[in-house]
């Protein structure tokens, strides 16, 4: 099976790994977990490069996110809004997951980009309310870059060194990603904690 899907992503080539992404990054429920640990199963196969499946994967992410990034800030809240509510069965994003990534957008800025840009759930949601807040571009594209590029490039090495035990990247991914968002709930608990007391 995993031989399948690894020519698979290989027949597509870059491009491929580029609108793999895109499409990861529109429809969520696409997993990068997926697609960019066989794309580095391919490039360990001679199939493809490694450095041009970062590169392709990075780009892809880049250019999903855009998407979501430059509507919000097109529309606005309210309007962003009412879209989200008619796509929430296509893209299983919901008022909750854009409200809470909003919240820690207003506090961290930055770092909410860049490691929303490592958490399931949230990688695609957090452009959202980075528009609807209305963060400036250059924050915004820089941080999503270097987040996909640590997510990205770990995903794509990961698949490149195991190879035939791609079993294990999957196995670890979800749960590396849930202990990011561990780390970002606490930290914002502490936050509040801080508040709290002053």
């Amino acid at each position: 099976m995993i031989d399948w899907l690894t020519d698979l992503v290989a027949a597509g080539g870059l491009l491929g790994v580029f609108a793999l992404m895109l499409a990861e990054n529109l429809f969520p429920p696409l997993p990068s977990e997926m697609v960019i640990p066989l794309a580095g199963v391919a490039a360990a196969r001679g199939q493809m490069s490694l450095p041009g499946v970062i590169l392709a994967g990075l780009a892809g992410s880049l250019a999903g996110n855009a998407v979501w990034f430059e509507l919000a800030r097109a529309f606005g809240t309210e309007r962003m809004y009412r879209i989200i509510d008619r796509l929430h069965r296509f893209t299983r994003l919901g008022r909750e997951e854009i409200g809470q990534a909003e919240a820690a957008l207003r506090r961290n800025g930055p770092a909410a980009v860049c490691i929303g840009r490592m958490m399931p759930g949230l990688r695609t949601g957090i452009s959202i309310p980075a528009g609807l807040v209305a963060l400036p571009r250059s924050v915004f594209y820089i941080w999503t870059a270097v987040g996909t590029a640590i997510w990205t490039g770990g995903l794509a090495l990961a698949g490149y060194l195991l190879q035939d035990s791609f079993h294990l990247v999957e196995y670890w991914a979800g749960p590396i990603g849930a202990g990011l968002a561990l780390c970002v709930v606490a930290l914002v608990g502490w936050q509040v904690w801080k508040a709290r007391r002053r």
